[in-house]
């Protein structure tokens, strides 16, 4: 089983920056397990949708649109972590902001991943 814990969330002005991490653990956690990893987001009365996904390497990156050219996400498989750098913050980038792991193939399908974190909350002010 793996158990992922999201950190970094907070309250944050318009244009400012914030770095979200994402440590995995537990008996059966390795870099294959953990596979293809996402970062996704949920604000109030909306679904949750994906925002960045690291392939198991590292090497390859996806990013929704209202993402690309802002976030930068990065994986440390010797710590079992994940990171989503988000800059020039706005505030329809508030939401809470899940991790998700498991996935063997690059999806933005949440479906796809097999283990997810409790989530960190993002407000970004005017």
């Amino acid at each position: 089983q793996v158990q992922l814990v999201e950190s970094g969330g907070d309250l944050v002005q318009a244009g400012g920056s914030l770095r979200l991490s994402c440590a995995a653990s537990g008996r059966t956690v390795s870099t294959y397990t953990m596979g293809y990893m996402g970062w996704f987001r949920q604000a109030p009365g909306k679904e949750r949708e994906f925002v960045a996904g690291v392939s198991r390497t590292g090497v390859s990156t996806s990013y929704a649109d209202s993402a690309k050219g802002r976030f930068t996400i990065s994986r440390d498989n010797a710590k079992y972590t994940v990171y989503l750098q988000m800059n020039t913050l706005q505030p329809e980038d508030t939401a809470v902001y899940y991790c998700a792991a498991g996935s063997t193939y690059q999806t933005m399908d949440l479906s796809s991943y097999r283990y997810w974190g409790q989530g960190t909350q993002v407000t970004v002010s005017s």
